[in-house]
């Protein structure tokens, strides 16, 4: 039991730690039956969903620990605030279910859906209490191409794909045949949406059932005294935390690629930092503007989220996520910019410039938090997504992964990785053996790719490289970022390798291709590198022994061994610690006499 709750007049710590516990498990426990229940492997392996509760004010109370970070921050109780105010709480009732995906609410791409059902208890039974809710990413929902949100060239919403604005699937428990045949209607794979939909809309109506006991068996201001305490208690924590910061403003900057659409227009990310006594600010008013391309992202999805996920990770990363931890956090971005882009503007890429950003906001914290902050990680959803139709069942297919890369050292580990870009956090791989039965395409080959870790003192995070031999002709979609920035290390840290998609054809190489649709014959095979996490302290200061290890298990070459590290490796592969010494010592005599 948690000793340091603040204290209450009426709710004894017991009984608010026994609700608080509770409201934390309902949205793990629905989580686990949407992995169990769901169709697509994006949501049963790759688990692209969340799960929460909110208040009716669109509050977030508690939300599952395995959804991806970048819903952590807001997507819900944006989805339930806008839903509200279009229907108000006296026309939603028990028994509805509403969805919604819209991009000038939302402000991310339109596959994420949020599905959310009211809350009702005897005690007060013409008023919800509060709203379950699921995000979840459908497998494709129309527009130019398949799924969706991957293009590199929409230049405005409309191109991609189905919009819903809070509108009702149920209405008082009743289904909605027209919403249903509407979203039928309109993806390219019916049988997975739908029945990925109908696990959102079990999770939805566990969750709900299983909040409205916990209401019965508390009462409302039981669980109103309760939900304050927990959000008390996670601002509590924020605000201890920033204050560990010293005062002052820090920035940083950095860039991405391009839109996709003016090739080779780096975007720049000038990102200001202010800790103010218990509070902090992030600044984007000097971001680049909205683009034409799909990277873009409303406030919400956008700015807001970056924020918030940023602090998440720096300030509290180990208490649960609630309304209460972001209290402290101000945002400030004008209209206009591409994290707080126009209704109308293209954002199937919202997510994928979000990885640089956060790690934009870390880099200008860095030197005001040394034992907080990583070096930067691979920083991009690297995206690369095999369709087409197969051969033999004459059905689209559609596989679409992401890049799993190195993370970022900090100042007393390693860099981890290969894990998937920090906006995803630890979300799962699907597994080869499911990929290569739903799909014509065989995976020869996923390996640590050597020397893509950022050398240092702490080492950062690998990458990996991938072989795909296509079964059928196809096409490939790729959309990877961050192959002109490389992820930056510090303390004199190296950075990392960054990372691109290749086509071996007749010994040819089509490529590095970052943005880019491609037709795939048979014969050729596709190579997949992504990059690693940049390094933390001079690589000269490394344990010889650790490089000697990293040499062993295929981290680091022998060559990058000697010519970075300093360090001498016998034909064993045996460290020799005194010509190791000798010429380190020679390297540092001569910085020390040129300098």
């Amino acid at each position: 039991m948690r000793t340091d709750m603040p204290e209450s007049a009426g709710l004894d710590p017991i009984t608010a730690e026994v609700i608080r516990q509770r409201l934390i498990a309902i949205p793990n426990i629905v989580d686990r039956n949407i992995t169990r229940t769901a169709f697509s492997p994006v949501v049963a392996e790759y688990k692209d969903y969340a799960v929460g509760i909110v208040d009716v004010d669109g509050n977030l109370v508690s939300q599952c620990k395995g959804g991806i970070t970048i819903f952590v921050a807001n997507a819900l109780g944006t989805a339930v605030r806008d839903g509200v105010s279009i229907y108000g709480l006296d026309r939603i009732r028990p028994g509805d279910v509403l969805i919604t995906n819209h991009a000038g609410t939302m402000g991310q791409h339109l596959n994420n859906v949020v599905m959310y059902t009211p809350v009702y208890v005897p005690e007060a039974p013409e008023t919800p209490v509060a709203f379950m809710a699921v995000v979840m990413h459908w497998v494709d929902v129309g527009g130019a191409i398949v799924g969706s949100a991957v293009s590199n060239t929409t230049t405005e919403i409309w191109q991609e794909g189905l919009q819903l604005r809070s509108v009702k699937l149920h209405d008082q428990g009743r289904p909605i045949e027209e919403m249903y045949r509407v979203i039928e209607y309109n993806t390219r794979f019916p049988r997975m949406v739908l029945g990925d939909l109908n696990a959102q809309l079990a999770g939805c109506l566990q969750g709900r059932d299983m909040l409205a006991q916990v209401y019965a068996d508390y009462g409302i201001a039981a669980l109103r005294e309760a939900i304050a305490l927990l959000w008390n208690q996670s601002e509590a924590a924020t605000r201890r935390a920033i204050r560990s910061i010293a005062n002052g403003t820090y920035r940083a900057a950095s860039f991405l690629d391009d839109d996709g659409i003016r090739k080779g227009q780096r975007i720049p990310i000038d990102i200001s930092v202010r800790v103010e006594d218990e509070r902090i600010t992030i600044d984007f008013s000097n971001i680049a503007p909205q683009m034409q391309g799909p990277l873009n992202a409303g406030r919400n999805g956008g700015a807001v989220a970056a924020a918030r996920v940023a602090c998440k990770y720096l300030l509290t990363p180990d208490e649960p996520a609630n309304e209460g931890a972001f209290r402290p956090i101000e945002i400030e971005i004008p209209d206009g910019k591409f994290l707080s882009a126009s209704a109308d503007a293209a954002m199937g890429g919202s997510g994928s410039m979000l990885p640089t950003v956060i790690d934009t906001i870390f880099a200008a914290i860095a030197s005001a938090a040394p034992d907080r902050v990583a070096a930067a990680h691979h920083g991009t959803y690297g995206i690369h997504m095999l369709f087409g139709r197969d051969p033999q069942t004459g059905e689209l297919f559609k596989q679409s992964d992401t890049a799993t890369g190195g993370w970022g050292a900090n100042c007393d580990r390693d860099g981890a990785g290969p894990y998937r870009s920090l906006v995803h956090s630890d979300t799962h791989s699907v597994p080869v053996e499911m990929q290569e039965a739903m799909n014509p395409f065989r995976i020869d080959s996923v390996t640590l790719r050597t020397d893509s870790g950022g050398p240092g003192a702490y080492r950062g995070g690998p990458g990996i490289e991938k072989f795909y031999t296509p079964l059928t002709p196809m096409r490939i979609n790729v959309s990877f970022e961050r192959t002109q920035c490389a992820p930056w290390g510090l303390q004199g840290g190296r950075p990392g390798q960054v990372g691109w998609v290749e086509i071996h054809r007749d010994g040819q190489i089509i490529g590095p291709l970052a943005k880019a649709t491609e037709e795939i014959r048979l014969g050729d095979r596709i190579r997949v590198l992504t990059g690693g996490g940049g390094g933390y302290g001079p690589p000269e200061e490394r344990d010889p022994v650790r490089v000697e290890r990293d040499v062993k298990f295929g981290y680091v070459s022998p060559a990058q061994a000697r010519e970075v590290y300093g360090v001498v490796l016998d034909a064993d592969g045996r460290v020799s610690m005194t010509e190791t010494q000798a010429l380190r010592t020679r390297r540092s005599s001569g910085r020390t006499a040129s300098e």
